[in-house]
């Protein structure tokens, strides 16, 4: 079953057309990977579907209904939670209460109840601590809980991110460049955990450029040059593809 549908998605940058008339489909729980040289599009295109740019064109459905992803805050409201290849953490912060940020869109409870330390609110704030502490600790990282973002190692970084990101309750869950920066130890730890959110039901779009990586985690995936869709399929399908092996000069696929 589908659960995101991009359809004939284009974008230009002045006399750029940085995506040029881009269609994929994301299936429910799978791992579904963007790859391509770099200035193919990949991130433009990631970046439309998460609503940090707006298309020029095009048209996006998440669970068969459509949805305009041109607000950030809107596109978390449909389902779709992302991180970024930059760290954008608050660093003064605990990592609990990075993680509780993350539940703000997902409480009913305004300031003012807030303020009042009204009954609902002081329930509603106990449930987002709970919630926290448990994505803290699927995503290993429930030790650091007290500890300032900032202090933690840069692959806890990572995951501090991914937690925060999966504590919004996402249909889709997108990681932008998530082993960015990360040593192999990490990187296999990363993988296990991704792979571990796919199989309890979670959808994942990823970009990358470590494509031994993603190659060994991704059910799908597009790769893109010059703004279009040159390959779609398996990992094994694409590699053999004779449009990537082009694009590549015999290369191996890098993103």
């Amino acid at each position: 079953m589908s659960l995101l549908e991009v359809s004939h998605l284009k974008k230009r940058f002045g006399g750029v057309v940085a995506v040029n008339d881009v269609s994929l489909t994301i299936n429910a729980g799978e791992i579904y990977g963007l790859i391509g040289p770099n200035g193919a599009g990949k991130t433009t295109c990631f970046n439309l579907i998460t609503g940090l740019y707006r298309a020029d064109s095009g048209r996006f459905a998440l669970n068969g209904a459509a949805y305009s992803p041109h607000k950030i805050e809107k596109v978390a409201e449909a389902g779709i939670a992302r991180t970024f290849q930059n760290l954008r953490l608050f660093s003064e912060m605990s990592v609990l209460e990075n993680v509780m940020t993350g539940r703000h869109m997902r409480t009913r409870n305004g300031l003012r109840a807030a303020l009042s330390r009204h009954r609902r609110a002081r329930a509603e704030e106990a449930e987002t601590e709970r919630l926290a502490w448990h994505w803290l600790e699927y995503t290993g990282i429930a030790q650091f809980a007290h500890y300032r973002a900032s202090d933690l190692a840069y692959g806890h970084q990572r995951r501090l991110e991914i937690a925060r990101a999966l504590a919004t309750e996402p249909r889709l869950l997108a990681l932008d460049e998530p082993a960015a920066g990360m040593n192999a130890a990490e990187k296999v730890a990363l993988g296990t955990l991704l792979r571990r959110i796919r199989d309890d039901g979670k959808t994942l779009l990823i970009i990358e450029h470590d494509v031994r990586l993603i190659m060994s985690l991704c059910d799908r995936l597009s790769v893109l040059d010059y703004g279009r869709v040159i390959a779609e399929g398996t990992p094994q399908a694409v590699r053999r593809h004779p449009e990537v092996i082009r694009a590549w000069l015999g290369g191996e696929a890098h993103a």
